[in-house]
């Protein structure tokens, strides 16, 4: 069985030395589980080397992280605006882009989500509690006690969707880790899973013919513990498996 390679997109530090390019092995370890091989993306990157590896990969993965930059989709910084990195932004639009043009699979997991949508032309609330309001709270982390693999609010999914395709249920048990969320869609996209608040949780491309499926929630955190979560990786690898696209041809390129 071949192991298809998942390019992860990684975090990086902002106005700090040194400079660093990082990510969480939970990302690491659920692609492992599911058969995938993670090949990590840091912005740091240059064009040559993006290149080569755009060559021979069979899925992305966008991961969480900062904040998107509010001027990608035309809008001045929230004060709660923080950790944006332009070049980071840039590589995933730009992987974005490339893997909807060549049909290769893409799961985007929370802030990928976002960086999903605005690749597409939409836009992000840019601060829940304040925009829209909402009285749930979507950043577990200043709950004391909840640990990342803790779930702390429900999402229903809709029936017949992708997405319920792939978790196996209509409603699932989440962790939550965010502060922006998406507003108005991008193109081609279909919300089809929401928090309690109408909050968007889960994203689809319109075109069933092509893998790109994105959720709000953390589901690298809950592998151990949660089929559903298992599943989702576990869709991302099979589908990068079949081959999607022709990659002799655009190795000869």
């Amino acid at each position: 069985m071949n192991l298809p390679l998942i390019g992860v997109s990684t975090s990086v530090t902002v106005d700090k030395y040194p400079e660093r390019a990082y990510i969480n092995a939970a990302y690491l370890n659920a692609v492992q589980q599911a058969g995938g091989v993670p090949v990590p993306l840091p912005p740091q990157l240059g064009p040559a080397a993006r290149a080569e590896l755009l060559k021979r990969l069979d899925g992305v993965l966008l991961t969480g992280g900062g904040d998107v930059d509010p001027a990608r989709f035309g809008e001045p910084p929230h004060p709660t605006t923080a950790e944006v990195s332009a070049a980071r932004d840039g590589l995933e639009i730009e992987l974005t882009g490339w893997a909807i043009e060549h049909h290769v699979p893409l799961l985007a997991v929370c802030r990928g989500l976002q960086v999903l949508n605005v690749a597409l032309g939409g836009s992000l609330h840019q601060d829940i509690p304040s925009e829209p309001g909402s009285p749930l709270d979507h950043s577990q982390t200043v709950l004391q006690g909840k640990a990342r693999n803790i779930t702390t609010h429900q999402v229903k999914v809709r029936e017949g969707s992708r997405l319920a395709g792939i978790l196996g249920a209509l409603e699932v048990d989440v962790n939550s880790f965010h502060h922006q969320a998406i507003n108005r869609l991008g193109r081609e996209l279909t919300d089809v899973a929401w928090a309690p608040d109408s909050i968007v949780e889960g994203v689809e491309l319109g075109d069933g013919a092509r893998f790109v499926v994105g959720v709000q929630w953390h589901p690298e955190e809950l592998v151990g513990h949660d089929r559903a979560a298992r599943n989702l990786f576990a869709a991302l690898v099979e589908r990068a498996r079949a081959g999607e696209r022709l990659r002799p041809a655009l190795r000869a390129r």
